[in-house]
């Protein structure tokens, strides 16, 4: 699911921005650049925690081109674990939204680049990407549409309930055929991660309290090694290793389970079980089937049973 998000980012919005307006978003890896437009550019600045897209905004307004190879290919290890991806997906939601608010009166005021590609990097890159796509896939599918399971008076045609958002989330898919099987599911757990990222997005947007946080997105390989570092480090004693405290892994185990734990997440569990049950009760339209398997969607995030459990 995480390769069907990549893909869109990679093979449409970057090769859709660099064929369109020769701009897209630095992702910090697999990227050749001039030391020239680097330097003119300002160099690297630390003040969101998207320097590599920062830098690129800023090389673009002051006309360098971007070019991106889509046929050339560079390999990437993804988070594993759902910590880590959440960790990674709050500094991308958040770093974006604190670099709009930083830099959107520059790029209005920037005299160096066309009026089309400023339309294009606020509205569309900005703007409808990086704000307003997170809010809206939350705000609409896990509190107006429950609602209005609670409010008969609101009603939500079904082409804006499901019609359109199924095209286009099968146009976002188009990048990765071979995961047209996960599709449904994908969207659950898109739906449950817009929560987080809008979340963050806000954080980033207010500059809230944790809009610079910085952590390293660890990775499984980065687990192994470490692991392997430490057996190699600390050799101990067999005997007294074998000698284990039961008492200790129990402790441990707890404090495992509590650090998975997601609340938020929870608690729309909650809430969405809920509206799912007075519409299966009351309601007319169904609506039960999706508001159940997205409340088992947001327990299973909830309770933090995804990704590989290092």
């Amino acid at each position: 699911m995480q390769e069907m998000s990549l893909d869109y980012h990679f093979k449409v919005e970057q090769e859709v921005g660099s064929a369109t307006h020769a701009f897209f978003g630095f992702n910090g890896t697999a990227g050749v650049w001039r030391i020239e437009a680097i330097n003119e550019a300002g160099g690297w600045k630390d003040r969101t925690t998207v320097e590599d897209m920062d830098l690129a905004v800023r090389a673009s307004l002051r006309g360098w081109k971007f070019l991106y190879l889509g046929d050339l290919e560079a390999k990437s290890e993804l988070p594993s674990t759902l910590s880590a991806f959440r960790f990674q997906q709050h500094r991308w939601s958040c770093g974006p939204a604190n670099l709009f608010r930083k830099m959107v009166m520059e790029i209005v005021r920037n005299k160096k680049v066309r009026f089309w590609k400023k339309v294009y990097v606020i509205y569309s890159f900005f703007f409808v990407r990086k704000i307003i796509a997170h809010m809206v896939t939350f705000i609409f599918y896990c509190v107006v549409l429950p609602l209005t399971i609670l409010v008969p008076e609101v009603h939500v045609p079904i082409w804006g309930a499901v019609y359109i958002p199924s095209i286009i989330t099968i146009l976002n898919s188009v990048g990765t055929p071979r995961s047209l099987h996960l599709l449904f599911y994908w969207i659950l757990f898109e739906n449950v991660m817009s929560l987080h990222r809008t979340k963050a997005t806000l954080i980033g947007l207010f500059e809230a309290g944790r809009v610079n946080e910085w952590i390293v997105t660890e990775k499984l390989g980065d687990s192994v090694n470490n692991n392997n570092n430490k057996k190699k480090n600390k050799p101990g004693d067999a005997a007294i290793k074998n000698k284990t405290n039961l008492t200790k892994l129990n402790k441990k185990f707890r404090s495992k389970f509590f650090e998975r734990l997601n609340l938020l997440e929870l608690g729309f569990a909650g809430f969405l079980f809920i509206c799912g049950c007075y519409d299966y009760v009351h309601g007319k339209h169904n609506y039960f089937v999706y508001l159940f398997l997205q409340t088992i969607t947001f327990l299973i995030v909830g309770f933090g049973y995804v990704g590989t459990i290092v």
